[in-house]
């Protein structure tokens, strides 16, 4: 029994679990339509001239802003960068002061190495994305602006 445990749970951790994740995000989604589907079709019985389109519109899920999504890439980038930061300077006290193994040390250290690259990646990202994608974020504020 004490040898199945060390296979079992990184065949749980990389196998069923992101099943579990995708097939629960799907779920989700199947019931939201689900339910709108039988809004619009209660709607349609009660009122049959009702205008469709503008109640689908209305009962859309909301689009998140391309400044939201910039901003989420940026707080992303931040929490990697200093996470992987934070890694790299533990494995610096515990190479010097010693109470790690040479294997998990190097494989502390290649962790950091790559939250540190994922987070400076996000932060590219956004840099990059925000000089882009000025003026399409200008024009989205001016919509919200004058719907508002």
């Amino acid at each position: 029994m004490e040898m199945l445990i060390p296979i079992l749970v990184p065949i749980f951790c990389g196998c069923i679990l992101p099943i579990m994740i995708v097939w629960l995000n799907n779920r989700r989604r199947i019931i939201e339509n689900n339910s709108r589907t039988q809004i619009v079709l209660a709607a349609m019985e009660k009122n049959p001239g009702m205008d469709i389109d503008e109640m689908l519109k209305k009962m859309a899920p909301k689009q998140k802003l391309l400044k939201e999504k910039l901003l989420a890439k940026l707080l992303w980038g931040c929490i990697t960068l200093l996470l992987g930061v934070g890694l790299a300077i533990f494995c610096l006290c515990t190479s010097f002061g010693g109470g790690m193994t040479p294997s998990n040390l190097w494989f502390s250290g290649f962790m950091s190495t790559i939250m540190i690259a994922v987070g400076i990646a996000f932060l590219i990202n956004y840099f990059i994305g925000k000089k882009m994608l000025a003026k399409e974020i200008e024009a989205e504020q001016n919509k919200l602006s004058a719907q508002a």
